[in-house]
């Protein structure tokens, strides 16, 4: 199995990231597993690389178009398909993109690490598995709160006539808090996963 990314440069500073992954093992699990799920971990390791490169890219900016190498450090075997994609850059395109629309050569401003970071507008709105389970998972996050104000109600309803015993009261007010704490987890999970997680390689 492999994980293929294609970048493929927009504007300065911007690229749009297309993925796949082929593989001849384990098809079966896709449709087991939904495309959101898988498109979650491979999120992931896009934030793993996405702020590094983006400070890399200044970097290189900085040193000019000609000397890069002296913003990096590229001594391994493992750098050769940089060294050499770098030279045919240099050779055929004079280490610069040639955009459609004239630039003045000029990075924007670097962003906050939420918009350069964020998943919502970048991936989620285009792509339907994820849009689809977003949905989903709001509208359950929803119905948790609900279930959880209704629990404690009838806990206030039925006091003294159906709820009758400790131990049912500390079960209907368990059930209350069930829902409310799936509810906040799920709050959380929807956030880091669908908007915005920082991503700290120090922590990793």
């Amino acid at each position: 199995f492999m994980l293929v990314f294609m970048c493929v440069p927009v504007s300065p500073g911007k690229s749009r990231v297309i993925w796949a992954f082929p593989r001849n093992v384990g098809v079966w699990l896709d449709k087991v597993i939904p495309r959101w799920y898988y498109h979650i971990g491979q999120n992931a390791i896009l934030d793993s690389d996405i702020y590094l490169l983006h400070i890399e890219e200044r970097n290189f900016a900085a040193a000019g178009i000609e000397n890069w190498q002296k913003a990096v450090y590229v001594p391994t075997s493992s750098d050769n398909m940089v060294i050499a994609f770098r030279n045919w850059f240099r050779k055929h395109c004079k280490s610069q993109v040639g955009w459609a629309a004239p630039t003045v050569g000029q990075l924007p401003e670097t962003p906050t690490k939420d918009k350069l970071m964020e998943r919502y507008w970048s991936h989620v709105t285009q792509c339907r598995s994820c849009s689809a389970a977003l949905k989903g998972m709001k509208a359950l996050e929803v119905a948790l709160q609900i279930a959880s104000v209704a629990v404690v109600g009838f806990l206030a309803v039925a006091k003294g006539t159906l709820v009758t015993s400790v131990v049912q009261r500390a079960a209907v007010v368990s059930l209350a808090v069930l829902c409310f704490a799936a509810s906040r987890w799920l709050a959380s999970f929807i956030e880091k996963n669908f908007y915005f997680q920082d991503y700290v390689h120090a922590y990793k």
